[in-house]
């Protein structure tokens, strides 16, 4: 939990969501120029520990977020991209040079909503082939998953609520001169992955196998890269855990 007493805490929001206690927000207004950059510029000169953007829009933001993380403090923001790795090159785009951006980024969360299964209808059953080969468990027939059968309060969609789907890239010491030297997304990726990395599929075929969703339900919220899961991801989707693996 960052939000503490002892933390000066702003966000610049556009719209401003959520009113939380012990955090200050400010609402985006362009039309009187308060921008996400002007906004971010401002809370600057406020001694702030914790400072979070909405969204990078635009390069005169991304900069401004990138200084702001080089000068100590905590930055969380939000951009829009495909996955994980893709939001270094995002930035790049946006005019932000990598020796800058590989100093400042510490790690990258992607993230996708899938519908749970309503609880009230749940039943088991087994997927089709081709889902099991797309969700990358061909030789996993014999694994039954969970699904909703529909009723009165799910309004017969089987799904009830959402769950979130999380692809996590910690930047490590490896990827930090990676990002330094202007690697391609596809380098970044294969280098996350070699380290353990599990992709938004791979995770949400975790969340499947928990019964929290179906799986034909996580494949219409994530895509696939192409590539064979890695080591770690197999040992996760077999049931197994790093301390058994050998």
């Amino acid at each position: 939990m960052v939000r503490s007493p002892e933390l000066n805490i702003l966000t610049v929001e556009d719209p401003v969501e959520y009113r939380l206690d012990m955090i200050n927000q400010i609402q985006v207004q362009e039309s009187i120029g308060m921008t996400f950059a002007r906004a971010l510029r401002s809370i600057l000169r406020q001694d702030p520990d914790v400072i979070m953007v909405g969204e990078i829009r635009d390069q005169e933001t991304a900069r401004v977020a990138i200084q702001a993380a080089l000068t100590g403090h905590v930055v969380l923001a939000t951009l829009h991209t495909n996955d994980a790795a893709g939001a270094i090159a995002r930035l790049v785009d946006m005019g932000v040079e990598p020796y800058l951006l590989s100093s400042a980024i510490n790690g990258v969360v992607a993230q996708r909503l899938a519908r749970t299964v309503c609880p009230n209808c749940l039943t088991t059953y087994f997927p089709e082939a081709n889902v099991l080969r797309d969700a990358g468990l061909a030789d996993k027939s014999e694994q039954s998953f969970t699904r909703g059968a529909g009723c009165d309060q799910c309004h017969k969609s089987g799904f009830r609520g959402r769950v979130g789907i999380y692809e996590v890239m910690e930047v490590t010491p490896e990827l930090h001169r990676m990002i330094h030297k202007g690697a391609s997304t596809q380098e970044l990726r294969e280098q996350w992955r070699r380290g353990g990395g599990l992709t938004l599929r791979e995770e949400g075929v975790l969340v499947a196998l928990e019964g929290k969703t179906c799986l034909e339900e996580v494949l219409c919220v994530t895509h696939s890269d192409g590539q064979e899961p890695t080591s770690a991801a197999e040992r996760k989707l077999s049931g197994e855990s790093e301390a058994d693996a050998t």
